[in-house]
């Protein structure tokens, strides 16, 4: 009896894989065919996926017949937020130049799926069966996908050793769309299915096991920062979104090996008393990264305004302070913490679960409220016109968009030339205008010495327009804890041999990376030679190059000592 409902488990869930590849395949033809309009084919994408993506985690844990109400619902949840959040681009692309709908959607498609399983068994706020369900559905899945990978694998395999001997049936069969959809959803179901008749083997222990070990060191190094944070300063940490985002993950990080310390229960919970006071130790000084970090991003906040990105930091935030309160006042209260840090960790995962939800709502639009920021900042006169970002309003939706057009109106008025000089450097259709987007450069590059501005236009009238948008972007990206744009021309005669000066544009871009790019005139073109630094040429820079050329004046000239070898009509030389 036994092993015929495994069988008819693997059966339902094969099939059910097998539907779901089915569905995306129907799909994508009908809008590979223009049957369907853009939006609807998204919503409908939507569904497809969530409710099959729930239905194979809940089946098994639960019947067929009850896990597909609480897959339907969470997959028609999930496609009238996702096309709500659509609506504020022209085209459903849109959405998707950011990854915040995307980790949105992750987070109401997976995290909600313990609630339905515990509300069909002991409750829904059932902390043991929650902890357990959680873990065994990341396990399923990560399971699952590399069983769906070997195969792939072996079918890649087994059509190389055939075509040796004249046999493509088996590519010719995966190369259909159809056919390796199909195959692909139902390899899933039937690992999904495999795995979870063997729970109690392929469990969650393992992992949660080797998570407890690494409690004492995490807290070693967090501990560390926290009593060398006084003493080496703060310079480097506020004001910084990148210093910003290590401490927020540090504080998950944090939480993550507290809650698998303590495991579903005190029962199952870590047995050692090492460990166990790391735990403690742990849940009580999550606030402090947590608290740092979101301090860290509202710097950054007050001092260049909001942007899409810095919404979604600010509610990471949000979530580590969640955390870490109420870890702390789990540890305060005394004795029965640990059972008080599982209900905290309820709490949250319901906030998460709302969060991610109002993400996707007009009442948290990350372009809405970032466009009207910086229309707010240059109301004020904190941004001066020149840098206006008017390349990333035009990537902010419908939002940006209507920014963008209360400050065209705008500068028709008199006396704002310099705004309409800065709108210019935007032609119409989104094509950049090289003479515009010239004259807005001059106005914000930091030329060094300031006494070379003939080399510096000399060297930008033969630069294309779409390298001058890009050197743009970045100069208006202001430096950390600074007013300093994000760029600086340094000009001198690197290259004797020829007549005239060269420069290097030094800059940085929204990765916070800083770039060198050669300038030079030969035969009255310009190129564009790559720049090397030849003392460690691996190693990246800092915002702080930028910084110290535009204050430290004139730049320093030495030569380099090369010589070099001549092997007929060849020369070799060896880079330091």
């Amino acid at each position: 009896m036994a092993t015929e409902l495994d069988s008819r488990a693997r059966g339902a869930l094969a099939l059910i894989g097998a539907l779901a590849g089915l569905s995306l395949w129907g799909l994508v033809e009908l809008m590979e065919q223009n049957l369907l309009a853009e939006r609807l084919a998204f919503a409908l994408t939507c569904l497809a996926v969530t409710f099959f993506t729930a239905l194979l985690a809940l089946t098994g844990p639960l019947t067929l017949r009850r896990a597909l109400p609480f897959a339907f619902g969470l997959g028609l949840l999930l496609a009238v937020l996702m096309a709500l959040a659509s609506l504020r681009f022209d085209t459903v692309e849109g959405l998707f130049d950011s990854p915040i709908p995307v980790l949105a959607g992750l987070v109401l498609v997976f995290v909600p799926l313990p609630f339905c399983i515990a509300a069909s068994h002991l409750g829904w706020r059932d902390y043991p069966l929650l902890f357990s369900e959680a873990w065994t559905i990341v396990i399923r899945f990560a399971a699952s996908w590399l069983f769906v990978g070997l195969v792939w694998l072996l079918i890649w395999l087994s059509d190389t050793l055939l075509t040796i001997v004249g046999i493509t049936l088996i590519a010719d069969l995966v190369q259909q769309p159809l056919v390796s959809m199909v195959l692909t959803g139902a390899t899933l179901g039937l690992a999904m299915a495999v795995v979870q008749e063997m729970a109690e083997v392929v469990g969650p222990d393992l992992v949660l096991r080797l998570l407890r070990l690494l409690l004492p060191a995490v807290l070693l190094v967090l501990a560390v920062f926290l009593v060398m944070l006084p003493v080496r300063g703060l310079d480097n940490l506020f004001g910084q979104l990148s210093a910003a985002t290590i401490l927020l993950t540090m504080a998950a990080t944090g939480a993550t090996l507290v809650t698998a310390a303590l495991d579903q229960s005190a029962a199952e919970a870590t047995r050692s008393p090492v460990v166990r006071r790391a735990a403690q130790i742990m849940a009580a000084l999550i606030l402090a990264p947590a608290a740092l970090g979101a301090w860290a991003v509202w710097l950054r906040v007050a001092q260049h305004g909001w942007t899409p990105d810095r919404v979604f930091a600010v509610q990471v935030a949000a979530l580590g302070l969640g955390y870490g309160l109420l870890y702390l006042l789990a540890v305060l209260r005394g004795a029965g913490w640990e059972e008080r840090v599982r209900q905290a960790n309820i709490t949250m995962a319901l906030a998460l679960i709302a969060l991610a939800a109002l993400v996707l709502t007009p009442v948290l639009n990350p372009e809405r409220i970032a466009a009207q920021s910086q229309l707010a900042r240059f109301d004020r006169g904190a941004v001066p016109a020149a840098q206006l970002d008017v390349a990333a309003l035009e990537d902010w939706g419908r939002a940006g968009e209507t920014v963008l057009a209360h400050l065209r109106e705008r500068a028709t008025h008199p006396g704002q030339e310099a705004l309409a000089t800065a709108l210019a450097s935007r032609a119409e259709g989104g094509l950049p205008d090289a003479d515009a987007l010239r004259t807005a450069l001059v106005a914000v590059l930091p030329v060094i010495p300031p006494d070379a501005a003939a080399t510096r236009d000399a060297l930008l009238n033969g630069v294309e327009a779409d390298q001058l948008s890009v050197w743009l972007e970045s100069c208006r990206i202001l430096l950390p804890d600074s007013d300093k744009p994000g760029c600086a021309l340094v000009v001198a005669d690197l290259w004797p041999d020829l007549p005239g000066e060269e420069a290097i544009m030094v800059e940085q871009g929204r990765s916070g990376w800083i770039n060198a790019q050669g300038l030079a005139l030969r035969d009255g073109q310009v190129i564009r030679p790559q720049s090397f630094r030849l003392n460690s040429p691996d190693m990246g820079w800092d915002a702080g190059l930028l910084e110290d050329l535009q204050s430290g004046g004139a730049p320093v000239l030495t030569p380099l000592r090369l010589n070099r070898l001549q092997l007929g009509g060849q020369e070799i030389i060896l880079i330091p």
